[in-house]
C-alpha cells in the first residue's frame, strides 16, 4: 500500500498540471511550424478553488488513475466536499485505490492551451460533479519510490499561464538560480491557508539549504509557455510551482 502522503506528492503533482491542460474546451490547432496556437481558454482564475478526486485501478505491475476535477463545474462546495470519503468512493467506483485531493487554489490569472482538450466524461461525487481530466498509468516503481519536495518532475504538456501585471507572483528559486512561479495553493496540510497568507509563506515553508521565497508584484504581464516538458514541483504545504 503506498501512504496519502506519497500519493499526494508522486500523483498530484504531476496530475494537477496534467488536468491543467484539458480546462480549455475546444479543440486547438497547431501552426505550420508545429509552434502551439493558443485560443483563449479560461479567464479570472485567481484565488478560484478546485478540488480533485483520484481513482486508481491496478493491473498488473501499474495503476491506472484517472483524475477527476471540479473546474468549470462548481467551486467544490465545502460541505459536499467535507462529506466525502474514501471509502463509500472505493465502493462505488470498485477503486483499489483513492485520494482527495484539495481544496486548492489558482494563483495563475488565466489558462490558455492547445490540442485536443474535448472530454464529455463526467461523474458525480458527493453530490458534486466533475470531468475526467486525464488518465494516467503510474508504475510500480514510482509508486514506491514517490516524489521529494522541492524536487522537480517532469509533466508533459502544451500550455500558457498568464500572470497580469498588477498582481502578485510567488516564487522559489532554487541554489542554481532557477524560478519558480506558484501555480496553486493547497489547505491539503494547511486548512486555514489563504491568498492573504502568500506574501509571507517563507514563515511556514521549511526551506532546504540554499532555498529562498519572494513575493513580488508584476509591472507587466508573464507568461509561462510549455510546449513539450514543464518542470513542477512542491513545497512541504504541497503548494505547486512551475519553473520560468
Amino acid at each position: 500500500m503506498i501512504s496519502r502522503n506519497q500519493a499526494t506528492q508522486f500523483i498530484s503533482m504531476g496530475l494537477l498540471f496534467l488536468s491543467s491542460t484539458l480546462l480549455c474546451r475546444s479543440s486547438i490547432a497547431q501552426s505550420t511550424d508545429s509552434q502551439p496556437v493558443f485560443q483563449k481558454g479560461v479567464s479570472n482564475l485567481r484565488n478560484q478553488r478546485y478540488c480533485e478526486v483520484l481513482l486508481g485501478k491496478r493491473a498488473w505491475l501499474n495503476l491506472e488513475v484517472k483524475v477527476f476535477n471540479t473546474q468549470g463545474l462548481n467551486l467544490c462546495p465545502e460541505a459536499q466536499w467535507k462529506s466525502l470519503t474514501k471509502e463509500s468512493i472505493e465502493k462505488s467506483f470498485d477503486a483499489s485505490f483513492v485520494l482527495l485531493n484539495g481544496p486548492r487554489y489558482w494563483t495563475m490569472d488565466e489558462i490558455q492551451a492547445a490540442g485536443n482538450t474535448v472530454n464529455d466524461v463526467k461523474e458525480t461525487f458527493g453530490g458534486m460533479e466533475m470531468n475526467l481530466r486525464a488518465t494516467v498509468q503510474v508504475s510500480l516503481l514510482k509508486q514506491l519510490m514517490g516524489s521529494k519536495q522541492y524536487t522537480p518532475n517532469e509533466v508533459t504538456r502544451t500550455t500558457n499561464f498568464i500572470y497580469r501585471a498588477g498582481s502578485a507572483v510567488y516564487e522559489l528559486t532554487s541554489p542554481a538560480g532557477e524560478v519558480y512561479v506558484m501555480q496553486s495553493y493547497s489547505q491539503i496540510a494547511n486548512p486555514a491557508l489563504s491568498m492573504k497568507d502568500l506574501p509571507v509563506l517563507n514563515e511556514q515553508l521549511k526551506l532546504p539549504a540554499g532555498w529562498t521565497y519572494r513575493s513580488r508584484v508584476l509591472d507587466q504581464d508573464l507568461y509561462l509557455v510549455v510546449n513539450g516538458v514543464a518542470y513542477v514541483l512542491q513545497d512541504n504545504l504541497f503548494n505547486s510551482y512551475q519553473r520560468r
